[in-house]
C-alpha cells in the first residue's frame, strides 16, 4: 500500500497549482482550470451529478436548441440580464456535447442567450459561459428533448403549441404514449390532448378506435 496522503499535503499541491495558474494568460488559464476540475471530478463521490463539474467554455461554442418550449417576455429577459450583471451566473447552462466538441443547450436556453448577446455580461465573463454536461449516454435527440422538458416543467412555463410539436416529434420517433408520459412527466390524458392539438392522424396510429369513428 502507498503512503497515506494528508489534507495538508493536498493543500500544498493545490497552492502550487494555483500559483502556476495565476501566471498563465487568460485562454491557457481557463483551459487548465477546466482540466484540473475534470481531474477532481473524476475522483468526486458526486460525479454522477452533472453540477459536480462546471466548466467555462467560449460562449459561441454553445448552440441554442431548436425545440425549447419556454417563453420569456422581453421585460423578463431584461431582468435576467440584470440579475446576471448584478449577481453573476448562479446557475450553469446544461449542455449536450457533440462528437466534434460543439455543445447544444439542454437547459438554460435564455441564460445562454444573455451570455452570447449581452455586451455587459460578456465583459464580466470574457466571452465564456459556465456549463455542465448531461450524461453522455443520452445520444438520442429524443432523450435530450425529454431532459429539456423535465427541467422546464419542474420550474417554468412553456407554450402549449411548442409542447404539442415536441410530442409530435417524439411520436414520430416511435415513442409510445406511455414512454412520452413517463419521460416528460405527464399524465396519459395530457399526452393525448397535445396530440389532438396537432390534428395529425398519424399520431394516433397506435390507438384502436371503435367503428363509430369510421365514416361511411
Amino acid at each position: 500500500m502507498g503512503e497515506s496522503v494528508s489534507i495538508d499535503d493536498v493543500m500544498a499541491h493545490a497552492a502550487a497549482i494555483a500559483d502556476a495558474l495565476g501566471q498563465m494568460p487568460l485562454r491557457d488559464r481557463v483551459s487548465a482550470l477546466n482540466l484540473v476540475r475534470a481531474k477532481l471530478h473524476a475522483v468526486s463521490p458526486f460525479r454522477a451529478h452533472p453540477v459536480d463539474l462546471v466548466l467555462w467554455v467560449p460562449a459561441e461554442s454553445v448552440e441554442a436548441n431548436d425545440y425549447n418550449p419556454n417563453t420569456v417576455a422581453p421585460p423578463e429577459m431584461k431582468l435576467l440580464e440584470l440579475s446576471i450583471e448584478e449577481d453573476g451566473y448562479t446557475q450553469p447552462v446544461v449542455t449536450w456535447v457533440e462528437e466534434d466538441g460543439r455543445r447544444e443547450t439542454v437547459d438554460g436556453f435564455h441564460r445562454g442567450e444573455v451570455g452570447r448577446s449581452s455586451e455587459s455580461v460578456r465583459r464580466t465573463t470574457m466571452g465564456y459561459l459556465p456549463v455542465t454536461s448531461v450524461n453522455s449516454e443520452r445520444t438520442d435527440r429524443g432523450d435530450r428533448i425529454a431532459a429539456t422538458i423535465r427541467h422546464n416543467r419542474a420550474r417554468g412555463k412553456h407554450r402549449v403549441d411548442a409542447m404539442s410539436d415536441i410530442v409530435q416529434e417524439l411520436a414520430r420517433r416511435n415513442w409510445s404514449d406511455a414512454k412520452i408520459a413517463k419521460h416528460l412527466g405527464m399524465e396519459p390524458d395530457e399526452v393525448l390532448r397535445l396530440k389532438q392539438i396537432t390534428g395529425l392522424a398519424e399520431l394516433f396510429a397506435d390507438r384502436e378506435f371503435s367503428e363509430a369513428w369510421e365514416m361511411s
